[in-house]
């Protein structure tokens, strides 16, 4: 612990102060798991996981003058969260958790030693611990050593710790991606063996993991745990299915390949070095409709007409039933439906209609399009990608010179519903609707008229329907 007392002198006084606390009441505290692991590595951030072989109902007891506040919203589990200044804590109570084969959800026993509780974790880079106000350090699984030679290796058999609570497999690929770990051979053996349990956890645990691991910082390596395990075909099953179709524009790899190589493309353009999760999804995604859109055309082709479209429902339905947020799904399936739209327009010089109609289409997700569609771009052509580069950069020269022109992501129709109901001297119904859209389309087509030539047009169209 020499080398790491820097950072645990961070950490100190509110550690030792709570630890002083329960030591007076005659019980036990420890800092333990990722925040002992974190110390060590380097990256202590404002949230501390405690240990305590107090019961909830009484952690709360000891903690409810010192703390600033207090949740227990994890208490059915042991949990009881703590805020004090800046800090987060979650004080748990000693435990071991199991699954009953046939329930979703974790039967919680509470432990009465240390050692037992570090013994239920999943890893053994997570089953250290620091006693508190003392600071003994506590390892006895060998978690300094694995962290030293970035392996990922459970504190019992794996086939044990994995049956107890089978997310914990998810989280070793969620840890290869974060910390770029490798996962022990017999860990790796038992993740193969017992995939299919992984069934039994609840889609919301799942997603966690999943989204962990794909905002971490090296996803392709949790990504492939997970196809080479056998795992992705229960949590994300598009994924291995791209391992065998090989795309037309890229023979030399196929989709699975492409799709991490334009995931790895995407996470390069990020910014501030934060993660985007909507962005690296899409990218992992964009490909996912070309399995089911595979046709052999003559001449050896192969084509995957409207792929986007059928990718963007199948996105939408895998995120919806991993319970991903409303927003998050649409957004990501937005972005797959849009990423082949860039080379709809082929080689010649876009129209200002079909710039604007891009951008428009786009909305908020226009960056990320860009990002998108550049990171799409795996050919080992350099001229190739050159030029597309170079396309593109124009088109973004297109969008930022007509953006100076018109508040292109707000593109309206020059009169609204109670202009068009005036002028055609209607009420409220379909026709407005259908109206609205002739007015947007031209504003598109044409840029600004004006309201006295949208008014002519509006007048022409509406006689036309009537004929």
């Amino acid at each position: 612990m020499s080398d790491s007392n820097q950072h645990f002198h961070k950490i100190a006084p509110v550690a030792d102060e709570l630890g002083e606390l329960f030591a007076a009441r005659g019980h036990e505290l420890a800092l333990v798991g990722g925040s002992v692991r974190d110390i060590l590595l380097g990256r202590i951030g404002n949230d501390l996981d405690l240990t305590t072989e107090a019961r909830p109902e009484r952690v709360l007891e000891i903690v409810k003058d010192w703390a600033d506040s207090v949740w227990t919203i994890g208490i059915d589990f042991g949990t009881v969260g703590v805020r004090k200044g800046n800090w987060l804590l979650e004080i748990t109570t000693y435990r071991s958790e199991s699954y009953d084969p046939k329930s979703r959800k974790p039967e919680v026993v509470y432990g009465e030693t240390l050692e037992a509780d570090l013994e239920r974790r999943d890893f053994a880079i997570n089953a250290m611990a620091v006693r508190l106000p003392d600071h003994e350090f506590v390892d006895p699984y060998g978690g300094v050593s694995d962290l030293t030679a970035k392996l990922l290796r459970t504190p019992g058999t794996p086939e044990q710790s994995f049956d107890d609570d089978p997310l914990r497999m998810l989280r070793a690929a969620r840890f290869a991606s974060q910390l770029g770990f490798t996962v022990a051979p017999e860990a790796l053996r038992a993740m193969t063996e017992m995939a299919e349990r992984i069934e039994i956890v609840s889609a919301e645990r799942i997603r966690e993991e999943l989204d962990k691991l794909v905002c971490g910082a090296y996803p392709r390596e949790g990504l492939g745990l997970l196809v080479e395990t056998g795992l992705a075909a229960h949590v994300l099953p598009e994924l291995p299915m791209l391992r065998l179709e090989i795309d037309e524009h890229h023979r030399h790899k196929d989709v699975y390949e492409h799709s991490l190589t334009v995931l790895d493309q995407a996470i390069a353009q990020e910014e501030d070095g934060k993660p985007d999760r909507i962005l690296r999804w899409a990218a992992l995604l964009h490909d996912v409709g070309k399995p089911k859109t595979r046709r052999h055309e003559a001449g050896g082709r192969v084509s995957f007409h409207h792929h986007e479209l059928v990718g963007a429902q199948m996105t939408k339905k895998r995120m919806t039933e991993l319970r991903f947020p409303k927003d998050v799904v649409a957004d990501v399936a937005r972005l797959v439906e849009l990423h082949l739209r860039f080379h709809g327009y082929g080689s010649g010089e876009w129209t200002d209609s079909a710039v604007r109609r891009y951008v428009r289409d786009a909305g908020h997700l226009l960056d990320r399009l860009h990002k998108l569609t550049r990171a799409d771009c795996t050919t080992r052509n350099k001229r190739k990608a050159a030029h597309l580069s170079r396309t593109y950069d124009q088109l973004e020269e297109r969008i930022a010179r007509l953006a100076d022109e018109e508040e292109l992501a707000k593109i309206r129709p020059e009169l609204d519903g109670n202009e068009i109901q005036r002028v055609l001297g209607i009420g409220p119904g379909p026709m407005v609707g259908k109206a609205y859209k002739f007015l947007l389309d031209l504003r598109l087509d044409q840029g600004v008229l004006g309201k006295d030539a949208a008014t002519e047009a509006l007048l022409t169209w509406a006689a036309e329907q009537k004929g």
